[in-house]
This record gives C-alpha cells, sequence and structure tokens, in this order.
C-alpha cells in the first residue's frame, strides 16, 4: 500500500508567521542597537533602548498579525455568505460554473458535469470554495495563532542581539552585533527552508542579505546622527 507523500503546505499560515517575526526581531533589534552605537551611546542607553524595542515591536508584530489575518478570515467569511446565497438562488447555473471550472483544467464537457453534479450533491458550498473562490481548509486564517507565533517569536529574535550587547559590550560591539546578527539570520532562513521544503542555501542567503542591508543603512544614520548631536 502506498504511504502519501509529506506535504508541508499545512505549516504555510503559523511558519509565515513566525519567521516574519523572528527576522524583524533580529534584524530591527540589530540595527537599533547598532544605529544607537554608532552615535555614541552608553551600554546602558543601548540596552534600554534595545528592550523597548523588543517590547514595542513584539507588541506591535502581534497587533498587526491578528488584525492582518483577521481581515482576511473576515472577507472569507463574507465571500462564503455570497457564494451560499448564490447557491440557493441559482443552483444549476452554480453547477454549470462548477462544470466550466473543470473542464478548463481538462475534464471533457461530459465528465466535467458529472464531476460538478456528485460534488455539489455531496457539499455545494465546499466545493465551490475551493475550486471557484480558493479557500481551502489547509489555508484557512487563524489570526490568535498568527498572533502568538508572531510576537513569541519576535521576543526571542531580538533577544538574540540584545544578549550579545549586554555580553560583549565593548570597543568592537557594533562589529560583534552584526556578526552574530548574520549568523542568527543564516540559521533562522535556512530553518525556515528547511520546515518548510524550500533549498536551505537559498533561505538562508536571502534572509542573511537583506538583514545586513537593513542594519548596515542603520549604522550609517546613527553615525550620521551621531555626528550632528
Amino acid at each position: 500500500m502506498p504511504h502519501p507523500e509529506p506535504h508541508r503546505a499545512h505549516r504555510a499560515g503559523w511558519l509565515r508567521a513566525a519567521v516574519l517575526g523572528a527576522n524583524d526581531g533580529i534584524v530591527s533589534t540589530a540595527s537599533l542597537i547598532i544605529g544607537v552605537a554608532a552615535a555614541g551611546a552608553s551600554q546602558q542607553s543601548i540596552l534600554v533602548a534595545g528592550v523597548a524595542g523588543l517590547v514595542a515591536g513584539a507588541m506591535s508584530m502581534a497587533a498587526g498579525e491578528y488584525v492582518s489575518v483577521k481581515s482576511q478570515s473576515e472577507t472569507e467569511k463574507a465571500d462564503l455568505e455570497i457564494e451560499k446565497r448564490s447557491l440557493e438562488q441559482n443552483f444549476e447555473l452554480e453547477k454549470q460554473e462548477l462544470a466550466d471550472i473543470y473542464e478548463q483544467r481538462g475534464l471533457d464537457p461530459d465528465l466535467a458535469r458529472k464531476v460538478a453534479k456528485q460534488l455539489m450533491q455531496h457539499d455545494a458550498l465546499g466545493a465551490h470554495a475551493r475550486d471557484d473562490i480558493g479557500i481551502t481548509p489547509t489555508a484557512k486564517p487563524r489570526p490568535v495563532q498568527a498572533a502568538v507565533y508572531s510576537g513569541l517569536t519576535f521576543t526571542i529574535g531580538a533577544a538574540l542581539p540584545l544578549v550579545v550587547t549586554w555580553a560583549l559590550y565593548g570597543q568592537h560591539l557594533i562589529v560583534l552585533v552584526a556578526i552574530a546578527s548574520l549568523l542568527f539570520l543564516a540559521s533562522l532562513g535556512g530553518l525556515a527552508a528547511w520546515a518548510g521544503g524550500a533549498p536551505l542555501i537559498a533561505g538562508a542567503m536571502r534572509v542573511t542579505f537583506w538583514g545586513a542591508l537593513a542594519m548596515l543603512v542603520t549604522a550609517g544614520v546613527g553615525h550620521l546622527v551621531g555626528v550632528v548631536v
């Protein structure tokens, strides 16, 4: 008996939120630390700014994810209500619409109509949700899950450069934070790629490149502000 292939699409929702949260936590906090350090601030000032950034960022990420995914969920519910009313009022037209979709995907007309008829007898709304609108149980929006994963992973990501700042403060702090953060980002990119079944090296390089660019720009701005002030 053949074994089903392991798919990863069901991870897309929480994995996206987790990677986004951790990535933003590392990049934003490391960039903040580097920018403040480049302006000549003390260790205490850098840590206070970093902790403030961690708390504000985690709350912002969680709230933003919840609002965004909740809006998506409400939009899908509204579409399902429209489809439900249409099925009640124009059942035969909806059946033909579904048959047309299957015909466009390669079924011959007779088979397409038979498939549409049987699926609508079993679950008309589910068939139209999946094949007409594109809503599937696998990709169902989960606002609370997205908020929790995003806020939690942001906190973890932001804590990493803060620990480096606390433990290794000194003349080479900017370089140490940058190197450590890039290593964290590369590990995150590789881990996310592995969890999603994507190429490891490409995932790690993509995340590391954009993180390095963000830190470089912030360091330049921090240095300019420090010179001006």
